[in-house]
């Protein structure tokens, strides 16, 4: 089964108290913990992300479309990258993320995907 794994962390709390060579560990631990996953069969796909600064809210309410910048949730942690794996079960899942490194300087939400199911027809009106 398919789950994600969203990195949450307060960029600015953690990247602020790491050295640089802490920094470089982390991401040399991160791309190191990739592979791994990738060796077992686990890694469907990782991805960091730029900072929260970065993101663009688009909404579309009554046919406008709205985008507006920067992350407003009242939150210090943001979600800073995400893993697809494929796991077992739910409590692989969590075995998994709880090797993500930088677990030991956030939150790692584990969620399973949603498959989507396909549907001959339209919706009746």
């Amino acid at each position: 089964m398919l789950y994600v794994c969203l990195v949450h962390f307060d960029d600015k709390q953690v990247f602020s108290r790491l050295s640089d060579a802490e920094k470089r560990e982390l991401d040399i631990d991160s791309l190191s913990y990739d592979a791994d996953l990738a060796a077992s069969g686990n890694l469907v796909r990782a991805q960091a992300l730029q900072p929260p600064e970065t993101a663009v809210l688009v909404r579309v309410r009554d046919g406008r479309i709205s985008a507006t910048d920067g992350p407003f949730l009242e939150t210090k942690e943001q979600l800073g990258g995400l893993i697809l794996i494929e796991a077992r079960d739910l409590n692989d899942a969590i075995r998994i993320a709880a090797g993500i490194p930088l677990a030991k300087h956030g939150t790692i939400e584990v969620r399973p995907v949603y498959q989507i199911p396909r549907h001959d027809e339209a919706a009746a009106p």
